[in-house]
């Protein structure tokens, strides 16, 4: 509501369009999208461009419209070939692009995030411990970071160290126990017995993403994906590859902690 007030009292929109805007809660683009931009005060995680399978034409009209209109657009599943000619087209019709906005690209994560000058991330205070079993599941790992960095989260990484070599596992765990971590984000292929391992060492919630690395019978992520739905520490499980959700929910879980300290420390005054 409050971005609405703003673009009408810029005269960026039309007293018609705020009204149509409040009262829907969805931005129109074209005949292609409806971007839900209540979803961020709803949910803490906001609306995000997924560039696999969609035509550049429906790439560029939605990641145009919503940067114009909010400031910022998240795009995830980016190819490296989308990214350029995605850029390339909003160079075309964003006079100034480079000017106006920052281009902020998550290369190993298969992201691309544009933010206006003027956007700022504030910092929460929350903390995410991200864990991968191998390094060929740091990229699904990677999407997780970068949907908690761009809300302001502080995110501490340990990749490549799986239950082939277990010792590697130990010094991680003894030096973040120094750390407040709100939740752990472990990404597993294979067999994916790593989350359930974290979860049976730490006291804080446990998100286990099982990724496509594995090969052969129950590859492709499936058994990782059964031996973390099996797991006998407490373990919230997503689906195979589903970083972004991952990252999406430790955001919502370290909001709701950190506004619960917040209230504890002025309870205490």
């Amino acid at each position: 509501m409050e971005s609405i007030l703003e673009d009408l009292y810029a005269r960026r929109v039309t007293p018609e369009q705020a009204n149509e805007l409040l009262k829907d809660g969805f931005l129109q683009v074209d005949d292609l999208a409806r971007i839900d931009f209540l979803r961020t005060k709803r949910c803490s995680v906001p609306e995000i461009v997924i560039a696999e399978g969609k035509g550049h034409k429906q790439l560029l009209s939605i990641s145009k419209k919503t940067l114009e209109r909010f400031g910022r657009v998240i795009i995830s599943r980016i190819s490296g070939q989308q990214a350029k000619n995605l850029l390339t087209d909003l160079r075309s019709k964003i006079k100034d692009l480079s000017r106006k906005y920052s281009v902020v690209p998550y290369k190993d994560a298969n992201a691309l995030v544009l933010r206006s000058k003027g956007y700022r991330i504030h910092p929460t205070g929350g903390v995410v411990g991200i864990i991968t079993a191998g390094t060929s599941d740091i990229p699904v790992a990677l999407e997780a970071q970068m949907i908690l960095r761009e809300h302001g989260i502080k995110v501490l990484t340990a990749f490549d160290v799986g239950v082939a070599g277990l010792h590697r596992l130990a010094p991680v765990i003894k030096k973040w126990q120094k750390e407040d971590i709100d939740v752990f984000v472990v990404a597993a292929g294979r067999e994916g017995t790593l989350p359930a391992l974290v979860a049976g060492l730490v006291d804080s919630p446990v998100i286990g993403v099982p990724v496509s690395t594995g090969y052969g019978f129950g590859g492709k992520g499936e058994a990782a994906l059964k031996s973390m739905l099996q797991s006998c520490a407490p373990l919230l499980v997503v689906n195979i590859d589903a970083g972004i959700v991952a990252g999406a929910c430790a955001l919502q879980i370290s909001n709701k902690m950190h506004k619960n300290r917040d209230f504890q420390r002025k309870a205490l005054r």
